[in-house]
């Protein structure tokens, strides 16, 4: 599952110490497995090895410069969803024909430098849309492959926040709106109805709600097919859900042992590209948060374990709701455990890591591990209360890097002027 695991009464990444990584780089700080994340990557390829597809892995859940080189560098290709994030792609030199963009609200400036850029495709998510990439590509003269992303209204198990396949939800075109461009697609002449794309939300743990959007996926290809229309792609997206608690999400190998006789009983199947866009399922359980205890708080209910990092390092926790596995780096052999809230420094109620939680007893300078941080941790991150972001430590066998260091308090006020003609 991840290669963080104790030896003895320490924790290890890998093959290094996490107190080691602690004492010379301080806390709080990420610290990732790069063996995590090519494993991750690594079994999902091989569970749909058959069919070849090309892995985009999702930018929107760890966009650090070194994880993203060490999954291109084994054939992975990127999922876009910003101008900045096809910043980050060229710099880590992806293949821009393993490229994809997605996101409802991209500019003109966005359009045109993907273009520029020869990415594979864009996943359309309106008319409006549709149209401006096709102005953009008629001036540029440069024609340009497109998937529709279809709203195929399927509801997973899953929070709120991030389901993304239902018609209550401002992502994907629904399959009326969708047949009807197909059918006009002539008057897109710098566009190439390539694709079909879907992606019905995140941390999904059965394979029902998969199932069910590609059938009505394959279906609607089908139908444009027959149509006249050739479709090269389908687009499944993410979403598959990892072990955050008590969750038996399934593996890559069921997850493929579950859709693939799906496309193998469709007409669609001949001829027909997959593209995954897994973020989580590849980066979450590949990263954790250290971070060091500052204060221990005896109430009369229960205690409050007050650590240096914060709901402005990790948002997961106070936006969500999210459930963080808490460990220790070192196991004191203190025996008593406490009901306790792991809390940050941050003035807001809402400033917590966990909540309610039986920890064992803990002490001022002990470090604790929030697990499975590797997915939407630092590319959520703030300057809130004006604290400096914290640095990215990376790990490969027995060696350790900083990929990206502390924050300063002078790169806090880097970007500012204080307007002398106001004050």
């Amino acid at each position: 599952m991840h290669r963080f695991a104790y030896k003895g009464r320490e924790l290890y990444c890998e093959d290094v110490p996490v107190r080691k990584i602690a004492a010379e780089v301080g806390t709080p700080f990420y610290l990732y497995s790069i063996g995590t994340f090519l494993d991750h990557y690594t079994k999902l390829k091989e569970a749909f090895q058959e069919i070849d597809p090309l892995i985009c892995f999702s930018m929107k859940a760890n966009s650090n410069l070194t994880v993203l080189k060490a999954l291109v560098n084994q054939g992975s290709g990127l999922d876009i969803v910003s101008g900045g994030e096809l910043f980050r792609a060229k710099k880590v030199g992806v293949d821009p024909s393993k490229v994809v963009f997605a996101s409802v609200g991209k500019t003109e400036a966005e359009i045109e430098e993907a273009i520029r850029a020869r990415i594979l495709m864009f996943n359309v998510e309106s008319v409006q849309e549709l149209e401006t990439i096709n102005a953009i590509a008629c001036r540029m003269r440069m024609p340009q492959k497109i998937a529709i992303r279809l709203n195929p209204d399927v509801a997973p198990d899953t929070h709120h926040y991030i389901t993304t396949g239902t018609k209550a939800n401002k992502f994907g075109l629904d399959l009326e709106t969708a047949y009807k461009l197909f059918m006009e697609s002539y008057r897109y002449p710098f566009l190439r109805f390539s694709g079909v794309h879907i992606h019905i939300g995140s941390q999904i743990t059965k394979s029902k709600p998969f199932i069910l959007a590609v059938r009505k996926a394959l279906q609607f290809i089908d139908s444009v097919r027959f149509a006249g229309n050739p479709v090269e792609y389908l687009n499944i997206g993410g979403g598959l859900g990892i072990i955050y608690s008590k969750e038996k999400p399934q593996t890559a190998r069921q997850f493929a042992e579950a859709i693939l006789p799906v496309l193998r009983s469709s007409a669609t199947r001949r001829g027909l590209k997959l593209i995954l866009e897994p973020g989580r399922f590849i980066s979450g359980n590949s990263g954790i948060l250290v971070t060091k205890v500052i204060y221990v708080k005896k109430g009369k209910e229960k205690a409050f374990v007050i650590a240096d990092a914060a709901m402005n390092d990790l948002i997961r926790p106070s936006f969500y709701g999210a459930y963080h596995e808490i460990v220790p780096v070192t196991r004191s052999g203190r025996t008593r455990s406490v009901l306790a809230d792991l809390v940050g420094p941050i003035c807001e109620s809402g400033d917590f890591l966990a909540k309610e939680r039986q920890i064992p007893e803990v002490v001022s300078g002990d470090l604790l591990a929030v697990m499975s941080c590797g997915a939407y941790g630092y590319v959520m991150s703030s300057n809130y209360n004006s604290r400096p972001r914290i640095p990215e430590v990376v790990v490969r066998g027995s060696r350790y890097f900083q990929a990206r260091r502390r924050e300063t308090r002078e790169d806090l006020v880097r970007n500012e002027t204080i307007v002398r003609e106001v004050v």
